[in-house]
């Protein structure tokens, strides 16, 4: 197979484009910090682990239905992989049983969108953060960067994928909400701006200080994030990570595309211009066919 060399150097030439944008990137990310990012605050005490966030996500999605007898189990982590983008677990903690829903946490200031250089893992300025498949060259920088091991990769398919929660980003822009906060008939799930889920979650926890643990976990986590929740138990009794940092992961990285040799950050651009200007060339191909 001949590769065009000027479709080649097109997407090359785009590609190094946005490999020199470190700072910019950085800057763009504050920018955005400061808007109204959405978000959904997950209130633990409310959830009673029915699943239906599982079941709707995956009908939303296009994934396989849940397995009927694939429920949570008090010492058993299910986790989210590449055909479930939210799983619901249940843990045995100092206050009995309680159910957590784990998914994407949509990061401030991601740092898989600081590792990706192409640009295909985003953080909208709506405030999920989106993977396009038309731009990875499936380097899965993302999956390695991420500080709460979410992405997954679909290491079984002939086309794979990076699979995550996109907070319903489609829904979103439509000006829905997320299919697992409509299902939700508990109401443990609640969507909005993050400054509004922020007051909301300080609400509740003056409010019934009996009920809640005082902390609010990804109001500062990794510089904040976007999925923000309440327990009524330390979030270490919930499997959460709790040595995450509070600054933003991507400042870690600042200066990686300036103190790396130049091969390192150029060699990903070359074979993703060789990726493009292979499948442009098999798209020329079919159309002569």
């Amino acid at each position: 197979m001949n590769i065009n060399r000027r479709n080649f150097l097109s997407v090359l030439g785009l590609t190094g484009v946005s490999l020199y944008t470190g700072e910019k990137l950085v800057a763009a990310q504050k920018i955005g910090n400061e808007t109204e990012f959405y978000g959904v605050l997950y209130d633990s005490t409310r959830c009673v682990g029915c699943q239906g966030c599982e079941s709707v996500c995956a009908e939303e999605h296009g994934l396989p239905e849940p397995v009927p007898d694939d429920v949570p189990v008090s010492g058993t982590v299910r986790k989210a992989n590449e055909i479930r983008r939210t799983v619901v677990n249940v843990y045995e903690t100092s206050k009995g049983e309680v159910y957590v829903k784990n998914q994407c946490l949509h990061c401030n200031q991601p740092a898989c969108d600081s590792a990706c250089l192409t640009r295909a893992m985003s953080k909208t300025k709506e405030g999920p953060v989106i993977w396009n498949g038309e731009k990875c060259m499936g380097c899965r920088y993302c999956m390695v960067s991420c500080p709460f091991d979410v992405p997954k990769f679909e290491y079984h398919s002939s086309n794979p994928k990076i699979v995550k929660c996109n907070m319903c980003y489609d829904r979103v822009i439509e000006g829905k909400l997320p299919a697992c906060v409509e299902a939700c008939p508990a109401e443990a799930l609640t969507f909005g701006t993050r400054r509004e889920l922020t007051a909301e979650a300080h609400r509740r926890i003056i409010n019934d200080p009996g009920l809640y643990y005082n902390k609010i976990y990804g109001e500062s986590e990794a510089g904040g994030t976007g999925f923000l929740y309440l327990s009524p138990v330390p979030f270490e009794e919930l499997g959460f990570n709790t040595t995450v940092q509070n600054r933003p992961y991507p400042e870690l990285t600042k200066g990686f595309l300036y103190s790396v040799p130049s091969i390192f950050v150029l060699w990903p651009a070359v074979l993703l211009g060789i990726h493009k200007s292979v499948k442009n060339n098999n798209l020329e191909e079919e159309e002569y066919e």
